[in-house]
């Protein structure tokens, strides 16, 4: 009995030393000066840095603690010119691994490129497609899961939906209740550590005639509707959680 209960201990502590190495994985006052330099690189297009202030790249990066030898895995970036991708790319160069996950890969199936428990950092930003459009997605977060090593960081950053309204399992307006992407994430294993406003917008009021895509940067639906178009430019990017989970 004894022993068991010996076992039992040693196993909390070890996840809760896990769980607290996780949280206070602080960045340095260089890595910080370094994220600062690339997010401001000329290398970067005037229109991304346009968006900066709204994605707020900096706050999130160190909110999920991504350090520059990390490995590091963001889930659908986009090519070369990816928005996080052009920051994260260049910062991990050399020291840590970035591993973009495209669309052309076989995600959620396993990814060659991505060892299960390899990755210290899972990223998802804004590419909810796998949440709402294709199914079961389930997999996605169960694949997501698979690759994170424990102690590891799962973050998402995504188009907020009205948790007044149940979850369209379509999508068609293009957000993402909350509370759908934390119960996917809770089925899959994660342990949901912290959330944060960093990229919240009171003003997006997610009613538009083309939901989400009629805000920036999409404006669909307002090119011959000058009223809609300066009332879209006024909100600016959508409203956005902010969610950190763990892999225990």
């Amino acid at each position: 009995m004894r022993l068991m209960q010996g076992l039992v201990l040693a196993a909390l502590v070890s996840s809760f030393s896990s769980l607290a190495t996780t949280l206070n994985d602080s960045l340095t006052e260089l890595e910080i000066s370094e994220l600062k330099t690339l997010i401001n690189s000329d290398k970067r297009t005037d229109k991304q840095k346009q968006r900066n202030k709204y994605r707020h790249p900096l706050e999130t990066l160190t909110f999920f603690g991504v350090k520059e030898n990390h490995t590091v895995v963001e889930i659908w970036p986009g090519g070369k010119g990816g928005w996080y991708r052009s920051i994260l790319e260049p910062y991990i160069e050399g020291t840590g691994l970035y591993v973009p996950v495209r669309s052309s890969d076989d995600f959620p199936e396993p990814i060659d490129k991505v060892a299960d428990n390899s990755a210290d950092r899972v990223l998802v930003f804004r590419a909810h497609g796998f949440m709402i459009y294709d199914n079961p997605a389930q997999a996605y977060f169960d694949s997501l899961y698979k690759m994170l090593k424990p102690g590891g960081i799962f973050g998402i950053v995504d188009h907020r939906g009205n948790e007044a309204i149940p979850q369209d399992p379509k999508g068609e307006n293009g957000y993402v209740n909350q509370s759908h992407v934390i119960k996917l994430a809770e089925k899959a294993g994660f342990v949901l550590v912290d959330s944060a406003e960093i990229n919240a917008n009171a003003k997006d009021t997610k009613d538009y005639p083309k939901g989400l895509y009629s805000l920036p940067p999409s404006l669909r639906g307002s090119m011959f509707d000058s009223e809609l178009r300066k009332q879209v430019l006024a909100i600016g990017e959508s409203d956005r959680m902010t969610l950190k989970f763990t892999k225990k």
